[in-house]
């Protein structure tokens, strides 16, 4: 059953439709006042499970519009329909085009495309006020009703049904809806995070904090020895131009003030190694505290963290491959340097659960490679892989090269090392280096390629169609087959990189259903591509990581079936998140 929940914006209040399991009207529409939604839709979940039956699919146009408030008031809810993040997925499918697999999906949204300062699972910004439009401004309009959500709805169940693969298709939209569910209860819940630990940890680093517009004590020291050892006295470090037109004038000669560059430079001349890296310490040092200041310095810590909570945004489904992304605050890259201040409460414990060589295992899985999937069995895979290559007399015997071969295989890197090391990878693994390869294929003509689940990867741009038009010319056939590699390496990755994050919504969903079940005290709160932290109860911790290794298991079979491919996933169950690495 769903019920369908559209706000009444005139009442200040919501409606509520009940429909069928085909999404037809169930009855009449439901009016529900201001401040009235929490208490409807808390009896509805307790009435399913008094009853043992399954409880309704909260079926709305977006999780981040309306959750919030259901759980600020103590309700969650198991299950939801996000018709825009569904939307989102279903619009690049009916545009599927070049590499079969059924072709485009029959869907016509009913719902508008979302304007283009809109994500799928953000609310959009807020409309201004009369004291704040402008004189040409348009007021945004008012939201769909109950109808429309319930016509996009079926639209969407249509086009699913009409899929080459219903199953995995349902099971994808599911756990993207799942996975706002999940999102907006991490941020409700926040990270803990400790502001003293945290103040400590930026004045051991960078010194007492300065005042507004001053840089602090230790890095103003360290932007003197920048200067003395460039012989630059007026040089401004953070100026990026400044600073290569200074490093070039020393003698260091790289294109840019990029790190890799800069030690690459000093590792260029192994007799001169030291020398060299004693010219460019000192930057480095500076590029490292320019790097904490600004991504989480003092402004950061005032901004973020609230009662000893980080409360990031998650944007689920923000990158094209289904991987979540973050909407300010940083939250997808806590550096190592701050995570002590990720710390348990007293009589807790954070519960740290990492994914092992994700992605390769997913394309044993995505290739039925038996070879690969042998080598993910039991053991670490890169070092697997590196026995193999010993055993078989290939160039290919040292974990590292395993690793960077691998990647290489992934995505695109087909100069240097890894594509030295690629033909031995390819003999050892034909099946999976094939499907990469095919991907590629797929991307260089132009074509749409498809993670295991349905979600598709977008067509070229319109950069793209130009420079077809433009072969003509020898210019024009290079620029094309730039594009053609570039799109080449995308597709490429998109079908291992997509597939890993359906793995990873399916343990974030398969988890959460099972903390419920179990009635443990921990919640979900951070998650990052093929990482989860709990924040759990002492005495829960142990049931907790059993079940977080059970979740990682049931993400295989969701999404794979039974397979011979294993995801094991490490567990620690420390005080700080910085014990966890």
């Amino acid at each position: 059953m769903h019920i369908v929940v559209a706000a009444d914006e005139a009442a200040g209040g919501h409606r509520l439709q009940v429909l069928t399991g085909s999404g037809e009207p169930d009855g009449a529409e439901l009016t529900v006042p201001a401040g009235g939604l929490p208490g409807v839709v808390a009896q509805h979940e307790a009435a399913a499970r008094q009853a043992g039956t399954t409880p309704p699919r909260w079926t709305w146009e977006r999780t981040a519009a309306v959750y919030p408030g259901l759980l600020a008031a103590g309700v969650r809810v198991e299950r939801c329909h996000d018709l825009r993040l569904v939307q989102a997925v279903l619009a690049t499918a009916a545009t599927a085009h070049g590499s079969g697999a059924g072709g485009p999906l029959p869907y016509l949204p009913v719902l508008g495309p979302l304007p283009a300062d809109e994500a799928p699972g953000l609310l959009p910004p807020p409309r201004p006020g009369p004291e704040q439009a402008g004189l040409f401004d348009l007021p945004r309009a008012a939201g769909p009703g109950t109808a429309v959500l319930a016509a996009e709805l079926r639209a969407q169940l249509g086009a699913v049904a009409g899929a080459a693969d219903p199953r995995g298709l349902t099971v994808l939209l599911a756990a993207e809806s799942q996975g706002a569910l999940v999102a907006a209860e991490m941020q409700h819940e926040g990270l803990p995070w400790r502001e003293d630990v945290h103040r400590r940890i930026l004045a051991e680093a960078l010194g007492p904090e300065p005042a507004p517009g001053r840089r602090p004590e230790r890095m103003e020291r360290t932007v003197e020895r920048v200067r003395e050892v460039l012989h630059a006295p007026g040089l401004n470090p953070d100026s990026p131009q400044e600073l290569l037109r200074a490093l070039r004038a020393a003698g260091v000669d790289v294109a840019s003030t990029r790190q890799w560059e800069l030690v690459e430079w000093a590792r260029s001349v192994p007799s001169l190694a030291a020398r060299r890296q004693a010219l460019i310490e000192p930057v480095l040092e500076h590029k490292k505290q320019a790097r904490l200041l600004g991504a989480n310095g003092w402004h950061w810590l005032e901004t973020w963290v609230h009662e000893g909570r980080f409360h990031p945004e998650y944007v689920v489904g923000g990158v094209v491959t289904g991987r979540w992304a973050a909407r300010g605050g940083g939250a997808l890259q806590i550096p190592h340097v701050v995570r002590d201040a990720v710390r348990a409460d007293p009589g807790r414990v954070l519960v740290v659960a990492d994914a092992a060589q994700l992605e390769p295992r997913v394309l044993a899985a995505l290739a039925g490679d038996d070879a690969l999937a042998a080598a993910s069995r039991g053991r670490d895979l890169y070092q697997a892989i590196a026995d193999l290559g010993e055993e078989r007399g290939s160039e290919l015997t040292e974990r590292p090269q395993a690793k960077l071969a691998m990647l290489g295989a992934m995505y695109g890197a087909t100069t240097g090392q890894s594509g030295r090391l690629m033909p031995h990878l390819a003999r050892m693994f034909p099946r999976a280096v094939d499907y990469v390869e095919r991907a590629a294929r797929v991307g260089e003509t132009g074509g749409q390629v498809r993670t295991h689940l349905g979600r598709w990867s977008p067509p070229p741009g319109p950069e793209w169609d130009a420079a077809q038009r433009e072969t003509g010319t020898a210019e024009g056939e290079r620029r094309a087959g730039a594009l053609a590699r570039a799109q080449g390496r995308f597709t490429r990755n998109f079908v291992v990189q997509g597939t890993a994050a359906e793995w990873a919504l399916c343990w974030l969903g398969s988890l959460r259903t099972a903390l419920v079940r179990e009635g443990l005290d921990a919640r979900l709160v951070f998650f990052l591509h093929d990482e989860i932290v709990l924040h759990c109860a002492q005495a829960d911790a142990d049931r907790a990581a059993r079940l977080v290794r059970e979740a990682a298991a049931q993400a295989g079979r969701i999404v794979f079936g039974r397979i011979p491919v294993e995801f094991p996933v490490t567990v620690a169950v420390v005080c700080s998140y910085a014990e966890a690495k």
